[in-house]
């Protein structure tokens, strides 16, 4: 049956998400808003409204279960993950950073590198939170860094493409290791009444892939299939979050058992082309630009392109309206405000 927009709210976020996911009606299009850190605040401090992040309305509710970083002592703005990677958070972004230095340096390192214990009661206190909280949203618990983005934080960028040709041995053990940590973290995820597990790990440049199809493909895909299998097989929905242009595995991916692609950037991705060619066998999420429409473009704009882009995307499901990423600090608050007011009240802007 094709896909309407019914006018109205009728629907749960939950209800919503998997009807879209499904390529099923829905009442309106689902829609999620994260706003980075910096820009929390200021919308915070503008509005007046302190829990400002709720009154966005989102249909689903994301969890991140991966653990967590500690400040570094007497070092201002430095951040040690569980992984004992250092981030600096001194420069542009204040929510993620750099990394300072790797750990992994060399091959032989992994036998002398011992892989975090899980932090059971605090995953655990976070997804119960999830499961209570979310009771009408889409519940989704959230692994970032999960596998490419993990490997290179540990032995660097350039090192880990090198040992990808040069030690493909030591690459695919170190991925294996990664693949058990997040499977361990992924099964006590599915004990708790949630709908899906996002991973996120960025595999793509503005142009094409950073390792290309072919590394990716020896490398991640075999990986990724594990986890993907492991959730589906609890009937939980599957979202992968990548930046960048990864088209080249979309196919790779559907086959593997990918639910919904996030971030679906429109300076990258002809977005009616994409949604054609996959032909109601993916779920988008992104389509309104954080690189180039919401941080420049005046309010009118910003409403015009929401308005077009739901237009080409909206029709038979298989689609979540978004910002491409967390609204970066450098997004004017009207923006978000036209943003926020039209996803709201879809009925009276998107018909």
């Amino acid at each position: 049956m094709k896909n309407r927009i019914r006018k109205g709210n009728t629907m749960t976020g939950r209800e919503r998400v998997i009807n879209c996911i499904k390529h099923l009606d829905t009442d309106r299009i689902p829609h999620y808003i994260e706003l980075g850190s910096e820009e929390l605040e200021k919308m915070r401090q503008f509005t007046g409204i302190s829990n400002y992040q709720d009154t966005l309305d989102n249909d689903i509710d994301m969890m991140g279960i991966d653990g967590g970083y500690t400040e570094v002592e007497n070092m201002p703005g430095y951040y040690m993950d569980d992984f004992g990677v250092c981030w600096n958070r001194n420069g542009a972004d204040k929510d993620i950073g750099v990394i300072d230095s790797c750990i992994l340096c060399e091959p032989e390192d992994l036998k002398y590198y011992t892989f975090p214990e899980i932090k059971e009661e605090q995953v655990r206190e976070k997804l119960k939170q999830l499961a209570e909280n979310g009771k009408t949203s889409f519940k989704t618990a959230s692994i970032s860094f999960s596998m490419f983005e993990r490997a290179w934080t540990l032995c660097g960028m350039e090192n880990l493409l090198v040992f990808m040709i040069e030690e493909p041995d030591f690459v695919h053990e170190l991925l294996g290791k990664i693949c058990n940590y997040n499977c361990r973290l992924i099964q006590i995820a599915l004990e708790y009444d949630i709908d899906g597990i996002c991973l996120g790990d960025d595999w793509g440049q503005q142009r094409g892939m950073i390792m290309g199809p072919e590394k990716w493909r020896e490398f991640i895909q075999p990986q990724m299939k594990r986890m993907y299998h492991q959730i589906k097989s609890a009937g939980k929905y599957v979202i992968q979050h990548s930046c960048g242009d990864i088209e080249a595995v979309f196919e790779d991916l559907i086959e593997i058992g990918l639910d919904v692609y996030q971030t679906f950037q429109p300076e990258i991705y002809d977005m009616a082309k994409i949604k054609k060619k996959t032909g109601g066998r993916l779920t988008f999420w992104g389509g309104i630009s954080t690189q180039t429409l919401l941080p420049f473009a005046e309010p009118q704009e910003v409403k015009d392109v929401i308005i077009r882009t739901a237009g080409i995307m909206k029709g038979n499901g298989g689609y979540i309206l978004a910002p491409t990423h967390a609204v970066p600090g450098d997004v004017p608050v009207e923006n978000i405000q036209v943003m926020a007011e039209i996803f709201k009240n879809q009925d009276k802007y998107l018909v």
